[in-house]
Parts: C-alpha cells; structure tokens; sequence
C-alpha cells in the first residue's frame, strides 16, 4: 500500500509489513502493528493500538484510547466508541506467557460497541448487534442483539440504524428510521427484504 492512499498524522506510528486501505484516517499518537490488515475508508481515532494479526473489515470507525489486540477481527462497518476494551488471554498472568493461547474474537459487520464496554475474548458480536456503553460482554450476541449492564444482558434489538425494535404480535417490527421490516422467530432477528 502506497504511502499516500492513506492519511496518518505525523505522531502515529505505522510498523512496516502492515495493510491500509485507501482513504483511511490514522490519527494522533496511534500504533498500527506489522501484520494487521486495516480495510479501506476507516477512521483510527488517536491514541489507538492496533496490534499484529487484527483486521479490520472496510469503513469501521475506532474512536480514541482503543486497544485492538491480537486475535480480533472487525467486519465492515463496526464503530467501536471511545476507550473500548478487548482481552485476548482468559487467565492472564504476567510471570506466564500465553502468547500461544490468544482467543479469536469476532465483532460481525455493522455492530456498533458502546464508550468504555469491555469484551472478553473468544466470543462473537452479531450483526448488526449493539453493545451499550460501559456493557462487560462476557458471551456471544446474537445479531440485533441490544446488550447493556454488567455483566451485559440482551434488554432487546435494534434495527441495522442502531433504533430499538418494538415486535407486535405479528412478530414483525419497523426501523422509525428507515422504514425497514425485521421479523422474529425462534428468538432470532432478521431483516425482511
């Protein structure tokens, strides 16, 4: 990747052997590790590690004092808000390396993690899920899924404009945004076409 598809500020600093897509911003006094893939169109807010083998899907958003460490992966089109926490080991411990024990966690396309939520590792966000702030995930979401509290708990589901849901009886719901129909079955949210 060229030097100039992308913008970083002068205080940030950019390993060699990292991935940046076109038309992404890298601010302030952030750190992009070699060997993380960072998607075109994302915001890097500043202060901001992203650490070796993250990846970053197209268009996500990573607000300031973010720590996005080895073994996560975003899909395009997450936001992950202002001082959000990810861990990578379950028992970490600092006389014993565990470096080979890095959990994968997986935030799908569209979801959206709230100002200082933390996340424990080896765990999956749905789509389109939302993850309030100050929330300690500590368990897969399901897509739509509106999680808050700690430690976090499904309080309902939100459109993919981040509204919250009302379901009839009909088990059908309407985005007061957009428009948009979703269904649910089974406990399970989907959009209708």
């Amino acid at each position: 990747m060229s030097e100039s598809a992308y913008f970083s500020h002068p205080s940030s600093v950019i390993d060699e052997g990292c991935a940046i897509g076109d038309g992404t911003n890298i601010w302030h006094f952030s750190h992009i590790m070699t060997g993380c893939s960072i998607g075109p169109r994302c915001n890097i807010g500043q202060n901001v590690v992203i650490a070796p083998g993250v990846v970053l899907g197209t268009n996500v958003k990573v607000q300031n004092n973010v720590s996005v460490y080895t073994g996560v992966t975003c899909e395009d089109d997450v936001f992950l808000g202002p001082s959000v926490v990810f861990t990578n080991v379950l028992n970490p411990r600092s006389a014993v390396v565990r470096r080979d024990k890095y959990l994968s966690t997986v935030v799908r396309r569209g979801a959206s993690i709230g100002a200082n939520a933390t996340v424990l590792c080896g765990i999956e966000i749905g789509a389109y899920a939302m993850i309030g702030a100050g929330a300690v995930v500590t368990r897969s979401v399901k897509p739509y899924a509106l999680i808050t509290g700690n430690p976090g708990r499904q309080t309902g589901w939100v459109s993919e404009n981040g509204h919250k849901l009302k379901f009839a009886n009909d088990h059908r719901a309407v985005c007061p945004e957009t428009g948009q129909m979703y269904r649910i079955d089974n406990n399970e949210v989907s959009r209708i076409s």
